[in-house]
């Protein structure tokens, strides 16, 4: 071997342990990094567990920060996810959906169905919370068929769906569907000795046979609540504590057994702490309680614990955005009908017609607001839709005369050659329509482009003005609205098979996209992409 090829392999050599150096040496501050934002998911947990909801909001955005700079896809969609449930539990339900449709956007791409799961299991409670049951059952069937599939199946993560489930179903009132979720949830939770979801499903299936007039079944497994409740270390006792004996009373109550009742009540109420006196089944409590001394024709006493009741509920109501228990929605609408017999029925019948005179008023100028509101609607949908159309229409008549529309960083000279490759890379991928793909996401560009996900990202906000997930957005939405305008085939799809079709897993992801892109739904477009073609075809 010459000297000089001796020479060259030495200097190979020092270059080669200098970039390991440089690299092991990024990899540790990163871990480093990770380890901080690991150390505000933890304390942020612990505040939102603690119900000090502010703090845990506050270390979880720290959190963000950090991930955000890492790229971190996973553990940025698990923050999404928890900053969604502290909005969640807050009453803060726009907020809350904002972040799980983040964090939904990031499984998506990422395909990570854990995290989709995750995000899926707050999105099911705010669709309940709506009065969207049956969008919420279709999203709770798909995580349950996803699960087999994932670390979830038949653990924590697969009973909180199944209980989810059961939720819903118990909204609808289709109790058979309500208890086959609850005897699945069962049978996990007795197989991992999960003591907090038997508690919760065994106060469930009281409320189902509540529900069914059954009260002796209702008061078996309630009473085995009542059990678990004394015999076993459960996290976060007082709301089961509350709803169980609320739902005991609630028995004796239908059964005749008054005053049986009112002890069950009145003994929960006196242990009540400081902030349960807010939460929906111990403002029933009052409810209940004053119908008991109602049909006990102890009227003094039963207005004393109503108004206790109209106070208690109205605080609720203005702590939190409007939302309700949809649960027990019926059983308080219930009450509150029985409450009205207290007082001289001359007056109430008074009072009915002058209610009813009110409510027909109120009921027909919300009519008319909504008639109005609609018509502006459709108005403003259609003013949207005929500048989409030119905007389209002018797209194709540049695509014409041009050899790209695409969009180019603006003829800005590009020093750095691998910029130059990468931009090159991304408008060949364009032209071959590779964001169609339902695979399509930020690393395996990277990896067609022989780059990393991270210069890839800084390239696309520097020279594309956007994030990835816009970037990619904008053209699977731009694609759509031409195919939509020129296919006639393609419109006698569904927005599901649009959805797959354009590279989505949902069509809640098209929805979402589409409308924020251009203002209109989907299925609106589509409609009047047909009476315009029939327009056209009748003025020609």
């Amino acid at each position: 071997m010459t000297t000089h090829n001796t020479t060259l392999l030495f200097k190979c050599l020092i270059f080669s342990l200098f970039f390991l150096w440089l690299n092991s040496f990024s990899i540790a501050a990163q871990e480093s990094d990770i380890q901080d934002a690991l150390g505000y998911i933890e304390q942020a947990n612990n505040f939102y567990d603690s119900e000090y909801y502010e703090k845990s909001l506050s270390l979880y955005n720290k959190a963000e920060e950090i991930v955000r700079e890492l790229h971190n896809d996973s553990l940025l969609s698990i923050i999404y996810t928890r900053k969604g449930h502290v909005h969640l539990r807050d009453g803060k339900n726009k907020d809350a959906l904002n972040a799980y449709s983040r964090a939904l956007d990031i499984a998506e791409l990422t395909e990570h169905k854990e995290l989709e799961i995750k995000a899926n299991s707050g999105l099911i409670v705010i669709l309940r919370r709506m009065n969207r049951q049956n969008k919420a059952l279709k999203i709770a069937h798909h995580s349950l068929k996803e699960i087999p599939n994932t670390d979830f199946h038949r653990k924590g993560g697969h009973v909180s769906i199944l209980v989810l489930t059961s939720e819903v179903y118990l909204d609808k009132a289709q109790y058979d569907s309500t208890l086959y979720y609850i005897e699945e949830a069962l049978e996990i939770s007795k197989e991992l000795n999960y003591k907090e979801a038997i508690l919760d499903l065994y106060i469930k299936k009281g409320m189902v046979y509540y529900y069914q007039k059954k009260y002796d079944k209702s008061l078996n497994f309630l009473f085995k609540s009542r059990n678990i409740l004394s015999e076993e270390e459960i996290n976060n006792k007082s709301f089961p504590i509350i709803n169980t004996n609320y739902f005991i009373a609630g028995c004796y109550y239908q059964q005749g057994y008054h005053d049986k009742a009112i002890k069950v009540l009145v003994n929960s109420i006196e242990n009540f702490e400081e902030t349960d006196f807010l939460k929906p089944p111990a403002i029933r409590s009052h409810l209940l309680l004053a119908n008991c001394y109602n049909e006990k024709k102890e009227y003094e006493k039963a207005s004393l614990w109503h108004n206790k009741y109209i106070t208690l509920n109205e605080s609720y109501q203005e702590d939190k955005d409007q939302t309700v228990d949809i649960i027990h929605e019926k059983e308080t609408d219930k009450l509150q009908e029985e409450i009205t017999r207290l007082g001289n029925e001359q007056v109430e019948n008074e009072k009915v017609k002058k209610y009813t005179f009110w409510i027909l008023l109120i009921t027909s100028t919300a009519l008319i607001c909504i008639i109005f509101m609609y018509i502006k609607k459709q108005r403003s949908n259609k003013t949207l839709f005929d500048t989409l159309i030119k905007e389209i229409n002018n797209l194709e008549s540049v695509k014409q005369t041009a050899t790209s529309i695409k969009e180019s960083p603006k003829e800005i000279i590009i020093d750095d050659q691998k910029v130059n490759e990468i931009i090159k890379g991304l408008e060949k991928l364009e032209s071959q329509e590779y964001f169609l793909k339902s695979d399509c996401n930020l690393r395996s560009i990277a990896k067609k482009l022989k780059t990393n996900a991270t210069y890839l990202s800084k390239t696309i906000n520097t020279h594309k003005e956007k994030n990835f997930t816009e970037y990619i957005n904008d053209l699977r939405i731009e694609y759509v609205l031409k195919r939509l305008k020129n296919d006639k085939r393609f419109r006698s799809y569904s927005i599901q098979s649009i959805a797959s079709e354009i590279g989505y897993k949902s069509s809640y992801s098209l929805v979402k996209h589409f409308k924020a892109k251009t203002g209109i739904n989907p299925s609106y477009y589509i409609k009047h992409i047909e009476k315009h073609h029939l327009s056209e075809e009748i003025n020609v």
